[in-house]
């Protein structure tokens, strides 16, 4: 960013005023690592789903189970979707799980729904990745900052038509899942959490950056489902997004979802969390 205008001459003093966290969150339940292990003691796999390199598929998560998304064959970067399975107008809001949770998020970090709703959707309760903490450039693993490759920038920027960009691939998957058209799916496809994906914030020009993935095969990121989700994994024409964003030269490997069911007995004392209390009146009497 280039200044136009010179330095006032408290330019200092006003850049060295201390930062305060916008969202104070001590007033949200804590991690409860103890009860997750409790509920996953008898947990059994019900369920899996193979999503194909450069396609998407769709997925069902009762409240109260887990699933995993889990790397297979090889490095491979992945643009998840939720919904609240039973009304999709609530999804997945990236921008208030950013402000709650962090820019990149792991084990102990919920998935917030949409306003109204804005309840925790899903806990993640293990990820392999958690080593990986922060490098030198300032990239972590799992943002919720990107938004996903889609055809309409790829057109802008390149002005080509590429039909295997996340948003594309997701928009498929939903339209089939819901036995829609592709026009009355595409308004749901939201941004994403960005599963095994590297990025960050370049130090100098603060530009988003991805960098290849440490994802390797048998790693995986495991998630309890709060509420009854419906949800939708593309495989990135990106592959470890270390070269490329969007074409069909960059290697792309498919990506496992994996289902479990738990025991009612192991989830006692665990309710789903009623939609968001605030009374929705805006100030109007």
């Amino acid at each position: 960013m280039n200044a136009h205008f010179p330095e006032p001459d408290d330019a200092s003093e006003r850049r060295h005023i201390s930062p305060l966290v916008c969202y104070q969150v001590d007033q949200l339940p804590p991690y409860n690592a103890t009860f997750f292990e409790r509920a996953k003691t008898n947990m059994r796999k019900i369920d899996e789903v193979m999503v194909a390199p450069r396609d998407a598929s769709t997925f069902r998560v009762p409240a109260g189970f887990f699933f995993r998304i889990k790397s297979v064959e090889g490095s491979q970067v992945g643009d998840l979707n939720l919904w609240n399975a039973n009304a999709i107008e609530e999804r997945f809001f990236s921008g208030k799980t950013r402000q709650l949770q962090a820019t990149h998020v792991s084990t102990g970090d919920r998935l917030w729904s949409t306003m109204p709703g804005l309840r925790p959707m899903a806990t993640i309760t293990a990820d392999t990745l958690d080593w990986y903490g922060w490098d030198e450039d300032g990239g972590g693993v799992h943002d919720v900052i990107g938004t996903r490759c889609d055809p309409y920038t790829n057109f802008m920027l390149n002005g080509v038509d590429y039909h295997y960009c996340c948003h594309s691939n997701l928009t498929r998957a939903l339209a089939q899942e819901l036995d829609i058209s592709l026009s009355d799916a595409e308004p749901h496809i939201h941004d994403v959490m960005n599963v095994f994906m590297c990025t960050g914030f370049t130090l100098d020009t603060h530009q988003y950056f991805m960098k290849a993935s440490p994802v390797r095969p048998g790693d995986y990121i495991e998630f309890f489902a709060e509420i009854d989700l419906l949800g939708a994994l593309s495989a990135c024409p990106g592959g470890n997004c270390g070269s490329s964003h969007s074409d069909d030269q960059t290697p792309c490997y498919p990506l496992l979802v994996e289902i479990f069911e738990t025991l009612p007995e192991d989830l006692t004392g665990w309710q789903s969390p009623p939609p968001n209390g605030y009374d929705r009146s805006h100030g109007v009497n």
